[in-house]
């Protein structure tokens, strides 16, 4: 009889609370979540039942409750949540949501920058499965910002360039497959002698909004001398030598580095027969 007195009185004092379990369904937030509020110091119980130590929330607890769920969907630190719930005012209200304005501001900057280079890459898949293949064309191209590793391969295999590519990456705060083609360089002497197999160096083609920390050339608006053909690297050098042999028959000289990019390769499909290369030789009429 004592026992059923007592309890009869805790649940006078509890009235209409709620159990922790009820704000979780209520809130939609985790048991847990809220537990780890508590211990923070963010979200104290209106009332523990001496006897079961359930927990019980009462409308200013769901308040605060609605204040912390707000800051964190606006990935407020939990230091500065802390902060302002200690230190509870309009003011600081204000100063915390300016300074998360600021953010957002920054975030969809961000997330525009990296649709522009999604775009980018669409583009440039959309290219390489369009582009005529084995058919020599001249365009005009540049200017180029091309960022260089100046290292001698021959016929590299893609396991050959992760070293080279690690290293044009090393400072970069993102991965080069965000911020542009990668490509090798073939010197202009090695064009004229015949050399097609022995690379001179390794490139990254950029865009006008990448943003590279390093050396970068610009490289001035040239006429090249450009073809697609199904392969890699390795059906280069014959293509090279169709590329030197149609220049010399139309009268262009070689004035630069020829550019080999492979647009489509091992990192867009499994199948060797679907890889799309380009080579590009900077030219102008003798």
């Amino acid at each position: 009889m004592p026992v059923e007195k007592k309890e009869s009185a805790c649940q006078a004092e509890r009235g209409d609370l709620l159990r922790i379990g009820e704000v979780a369904r209520l809130c939609h937030i985790s048991v847990s979540s809220l537990r780890h509020y508590e211990e923070l110091g963010f979200l104290q119980p209106e009332y523990t039942d001496p006897l079961s130590r359930y927990r019980y929330y009462g409308p200013r607890q769901l308040e605060t409750l609605n204040t912390i769920r707000y800051l964190r969907a606006l990935d407020t630190p939990l230091t500065e949540i802390a902060d302002f719930l200690r230190h509870k005012d309009v003011s600081r209200m204000e100063a915390l949501l300016q300074s998360q304005q600021q953010a957002v501001e920054e975030k969809i900057r961000e997330w525009q920058r990296i649709g522009q280079k999604i775009s980018r890459r669409l583009e440039r898949l959309r290219e390489a499965k369009r582009e005529p293949l084995d058919m020599i064309r001249l365009v005009r191209r540049g200017p180029l910002r091309m960022a260089w590793l100046r290292e001698s391969l021959r016929q590299p295999a893609s396991q050959d360039m992760e070293l080279p590519i690690r290293q044009l990456e090393r400072e970069q705060q993102e991965p080069l497959v965000f911020l542009g083609k990668i490509g090798l360089s073939l010197a202009q002497e090695s064009l004229v002698r015949g050399r097609y197999e022995q690379y001179d160096g390794i490139f990254l083609l950029l865009d006008e909004a990448d943003d590279y920390h390093g050396a970068v050339e610009v490289l001035p608006a040239a006429d090249y001398a450009v073809v697609c053909f199904r392969g890699s690297h390795h059906e280069a050098p014959q293509e090279y030598r169709r590329l030197m042999a149609f220049l010399a028959a139309q009268g262009w000289q070689v004035t630069g580095s020829a550019q080999e990019v492979t647009l489509i390769d091992y990192g867009l499909t499994n199948s060797r027969e679907e890889f799309v290369t380009e080579i590009a030789i900077p030219v102008q009429k003798e």
